[in-house]
């Protein structure tokens, strides 16, 4: 394609469950003028292949080496040939018209550059598990809330190539959360919005790149929020924070930490504890020293109206 008016920016390593899915909800978008920009990052499964079995013009294939998320984006977006960047995951589902809603509010409203909303969560079966609803909504808002939370869900996130490029791109450094970073990085360069609408289907799943931020180590959670307070995140930082999740990358350790969140879920925001036991369970067999899994399995025996009332506690 030539000049496509969005590029969508997908990162894939190892997708071979799920890309086909989110591919096919790329094409059935109502807004038609796009390329999909695959950054198979060093694939050894299957994805490649699944990929290649779509022959629509619009996907565009570039094949790396493994070298990580933030290397993979920071190609995209120089290999994009459109001016507005859509993050998509290969392990997530847009809604038909994700693509049409963001592009005709930032065409109509020139002074903001990213602009996400809101989600349905689902589990790596595809089970719903509950809906995202943004901590804020107009720039003040964002602004408000961005130094002590993420403020927006990063697949699910349209913005303006140009500006992000100015900005640096993802900052090689903040490992886990260069997304984060980078809407720091964005705020003197215009202004932010979530859109009051869900625009994708997010996919929890144990290979995910991240997991609950919980199940991160003490100094991990400092030292990222030190860096998101300040800004930036040095060479040294970099290191840190790549070595204490290098602990953390373990199949066990993601598995546990899976079906631990997907428990909350279905305990604090989707009320089936039933369902919640049986996913509190898992996390203890395969992690069976997490003090937090046997305090949540009991809380699971709590009437609803208390759980909703904790939860609300803790989240003040």
């Amino acid at each position: 394609m030539s000049n496509p008016k969005i590029t969508i920016l997908m990162p894939a390593y190892n997708a071979a469950q799920y890309i086909e899915e989110a591919i096919i909800s790329v094409l059935e978008q109502s807004f038609t003028d796009f390329e999909l920009l695959i950054i198979n990052d060093g694939s050894s499964d299957n994805t490649e292949m699944i990929i290649n079995k779509f022959s629509d013009r619009r996907i565009r294939l570039i094949n790396q080496d493994h070298t990580g998320i933030v290397a993979a984006l920071n190609k995209g977006l120089q290999e994009s040939d459109a001016s507005y960047i859509a993050r998509f995951d290969a392990d997530d589902i847009c809604f038909p018209q994700r693509l049409e809603t963001q592009f005709k509010f930032l065409e109509s409203n020139n002074e903001y550059i990213i602009c996400g909303g809101e989600a349905e969560y689902i589990s790596a079966e595809g089970e719903h598990l509950f809906h995202f609803k943004c901590t804020g909504y107009i720039h003040e808002e964002i602004i408000h809330s961005m130094y002590r939370q993420c403020p927006f869900i990063h697949s699910g996130v349209m913005y303006k190539k140009e500006v992000v490029l100015k900005a640096g791109g993802y900052p090689v450094n903040a490992h886990n959360f260069e997304d984060h970073l980078l809407w720091v990085n964005l705020a003197s360069y215009g202004r932010f919005a979530n859109l009051p609408e869900q625009l994708i289907k997010v996919r929890f799943n144990s290979s995910s790149v991240t997991i609950d931020e919980k199940w991160t180590s003490r100094e991990y959670r400092n030292l990222k929020n030190k860096i998101i307070l300040k800004g930036n995140a040095s060479e040294t930082e970099g290191l840190r924070l790549k070595e204490i999740l290098k602990h953390q990358n373990n199949k066990k350790i993601k598995e546990a930490a899976y079906y631990a969140l997907c428990g909350k879920k279905f305990l604090t925001n989707n009320y089936n504890p039933k369902k919640a036991r049986k996913h509190f369970s898992k996390a203890i067999q395969l992690q069976p020293l997490r003090i937090d899994s046997y305090a949540l399995f009991i809380l699971s025996y709590f009437p609803m109206n208390f759980i909703y009332w904790l939860h609300k506690q803790n989240k003040n």
